[in-house]
């Protein structure tokens, strides 16, 4: 299994965070302490998870994006994703999630 690498940046009315190696079952509770981390320290409107250097994500990965897109909700803020690669939208795709997801291709399309 490989090495996930996070890099938090700080932008205007929002937190990006982004992750490149791979996400899954070995590398969640990093992803994940350091997400709500973000969340409750920083409390952004808007966090933006940056997949674009992901290599891999499993199903846990994925599970933890469903519940920080929850939180996000909970607390009238928004969590929008920047499409990573083939792998990656393989598992939105093959889980059907991606329709309740914001997700975007690319972070300079997006717009909140």
């Amino acid at each position: 299994m490989g090495l996930l690498s996070l890099q938090t940046y700080s932008e205007p009315g929002s937190v990006r965070l982004a992750l490149s190696g791979e996400l899954d079952i070995a590398s969640a509770l990093m992803f994940d302490d350091e997400l709500r981390r973000i969340e409750d320290e920083q409390d952004p409107p808007e966090v933006v998870l940056d997949l674009r250097s992901l290599k891999f994500m499993d199903s846990t990965g994925l599970r933890l994006i469903l519940r920080a897109h929850a939180r996000a909700l909970k607390r009238g803020h928004r969590l929008a994703i920047v499409q990573g690669g083939e792998a990656v939208k393989r598992i939105f795709k093959l889980t059907g999630v991606g329709e309740r997801l914001n997700i975007v291709d690319d972070a300079a399309s997006y717009q909140p």
